[in-house]
């Protein structure tokens, strides 16, 4: 049923500004907010949702908040265990994680420690710590809802199917392809941080846009899909889909195929996790298929954009090593966003990362994390190097 209040880690982000459009659409409470640094905006939303409780990741940033709110009944935290804190004291059935980055899963951890229901963007939860937050959801008995556009089609695809191991073909992952689909390595080797970020289809924050145009962002999503669905590998198919009309189908045992269509506007998905099962009206517009005209569809080329092979790599290896692919891609991004390194690197770093990742180190939140930095510590000595 449709939450009544909700917390929303990461409220300044795009998939945060549009959920905050879907909770006032449907007059759910917000009581618990979190944002990084951006506190001009952070400030607005505070004053328009007035929730309990808020936490800024960035400590200085948080200093200044509490000076500019110091009229509002709002109790102020900071840090990554600022942003925990929020979620364990926010009255809130539902935590959405729209955090970017690895900085988004222990939230995650915090709300399946206290029995929250997760509706899940932050994907880097599953694809760093994916073993770690299943094995921890299950034995809470927390539900996880997806907020990935794919993986919230697929969600619903599934929904009346009684045994998704015996009735699951396949997934096919829908792709856009991003901004440089059908160039290749040479070609894409002086792209610039402005072209790699003019996504076709979709408006979304820096970081997911750049793993839209190296294909890390499918390769991360295949690893998501791998622990949500319960499904190996070598049951995701990969299709480029340049409309982003489909956002996923499911091929079930019969050879019958179930896809979810609608207009790339993350408010949908948003909007379903948190009022699962039920659906109500949406603010995002409405699909008109005679307008849509053709739909297409084309294989990945994984060796340009080698990031998808490592991450398909990296999770049939299992262990650290999609953390170290990670690590590695966070790291790189951010670089190449400063224009520090060319396009082409980020998917040789995520590589080279990958490759040195040990697979048989447990898996404990202590040595994701260390995972994590080893990968990221790789990059940036390779960069001084």
């Amino acid at each position: 049923m449709k939450a009544t209040a909700v917390t929303i880690l990461g409220s300044t982000g795009s998939i945060g500004t549009q959920a905050l459009d879907v909770v006032q659409n449907l007059d759910i409470k917000v009581t618990g907010m979190t944002a990084h640094r951006n506190m001009a905006l952070f400030e607005q939303q505070l004053r328009i949702f007035r929730p309990a409780y808020a936490a800024v990741s960035d400590e200085k940033a948080a200093k200044e908040l509490k000076e500019r709110i110091a009229d509002l009944p709002v109790k102020v935290f900071s840090g990554i265990d600022g942003v925990c804190e929020v979620v364990a004291c926010a009255q809130a059935e539902i935590v959405l994680n729209a955090i970017v980055g690895m900085a988004g899963l222990r939230p995650t951890l915090a709300a399946i420690a206290a029995g929250k229901t997760i509706a899940l963007a932050n994907k880097e939860s599953l694809v760093a710590g994916g073993e770690l937050v299943m094995r921890e959801a299950e034995k809470k008995g927390v539900a996880i809802l997806p907020v990935d556009s794919e993986h919230s089609a697929i969600f619903q695809c599934l929904q009346g199917c009684a045994d998704t191991s015996r009735e699951i073909n396949k997934i096919i992952l829908t792709a856009s392809g991003g901004p440089f689909f059908g160039m290749t390595r040479d070609q894409l080797k002086d792209v610039t941080p402005e072209q790699a970020l003019r996504h076709p289809n979709w408006s979304m924050g820096n970081k997911i846009t750049i793993d839209c145009a190296t294909l890390m962002n499918k390769g991360m999503e295949l690893i998501e899909a791998v622990w949500l669905f319960k499904v190996p590998p070598e049951k995701i198919q990969i299709v480029v889909h340049r409309e982003s009309i489909i956002h996923s189908a499911v091929e079930f045992a019969d050879h019958s195929v179930l896809a979810h269509l609608g207009l790339p506007d993350m408010r949908i998905p948003i909007q379903y996790a948190l009022t699962y099962p039920h659906r109500y009206h949406s603010p995002a517009p409405q699909l008109d298929l005679l307008k849509t005209g053709k739909l297409t569809f084309g294989a990945p080329d994984m060796d340009t954009f080698k990031c998808l092979s490592v991450c398909i790599d990296a999770i049939n290896r299992g262990g650290l090593v999609p953390t170290a692919a990670n690590g590695a891609n966070e790291e790189a991004v951010e670089l190449f966003l400063k224009n520090l390194i060319p396009f082409n690197d980020i998917g040789d770093f995520v590589e080279a990362a990958a490759k040195r990742q040990d697979e048989t180190i447990p898996i404990t939140l202590e040595s994701i994390m260390k995972a994590d930095l080893a990968a990221r510590q790789y990059v940036l000595y390779c960069v001084k190097d």
